[in-house]
């Protein structure tokens, strides 16, 4: 009978030096998957937080609404807000709607909006329109309403569209309470550098009732 070999001591360390690198490449593998994984999962949590924010953006403007001697839309260059229906129909009411945006420690600053209660008399709407302006400028605690922080936003631009061309949104107080509300408003989001999403962003909304004009 012929003696069995065993392995050689240099060969045992060869076997074990191919498996550690095995294990390590298979370990990047698993790492890199995890990261990607990640990164995909990040990326899509923030677009549908950016869906869902600008359908909301587009819902409130599609549901303003002018009254006798209520104002529909006003931008101050800070916050925006606005007079709009409710969308239940057995109970007559409006709501005012505020946007703006706000410092943010974590992001630097964030997108918010605010909803004041439903509102049936003048006096309860200029209640609400007013807590709206200060909620805008130091986010009043005291205004009744809700308050949602929406989406990181580094800066925003809004542009109405009147005549047939976009011009840089102004308030009313600025052009007139006789001047007729846009035909149409252009939203430009700066959005801050990120791993998921980032740079210029626009969004246009048109007025239901607009009409195209006559050539």
């Amino acid at each position: 009978m012929r003696p069995s070999r065993g392995f050689t001591l240099i060969e045992l360390m060869v076997a074990i030096a191919i498996m550690a690198l095995l294990a390590l490449m298979s370990w990047r593998g698993l790492d890199g998957m995890a990261r990607a994984q990640a990164q995909n999962r990040e990326r899509g949590d923030t677009v549908l937080t950016l869906q869902t924010t600008l359908t909301q953006w587009n819902t409130d403007l599609d549901a303003t609404v002018a009254l006798a001697q209520v104002r529909a839309i006003d931008w101050d260059g800070r916050v925006l807000r606005l007079t709009r229906r409710s969308t239940d129909n057995a109970t007559p009411m409006v709501y005012v709607v505020a946007w703006t945006l706000r410092a943010d420690a974590a992001v630097g600053a964030r997108w918010h909006r605010w909803q004041s209660p439903g509102v049936t008399s003048r006096p309860d709407w200029q209640q609400a329109w007013d807590q709206a302006a200060a909620w805008g400028q130091d986010g009043n605690a005291q205004a009744q309403g809700a308050d949602v922080s929406l989406m990181p936003v580094a800066a925003w631009q809004l542009y109405y569209f009147r005549n047939g061309s976009w011009s840089p949104a102004v308030g009313a107080d600025e052009l007139g309470a006789a001047t007729p509300e846009p035909d149409g408003i252009r939203l430009v989001l700066s959005l801050p550098p990120g791993p998921a999403l980032a740079g210029m962003l626009t969004k246009d909304w048109v007025r239901p009732s607009a009409t195209a004009p006559k050539s």
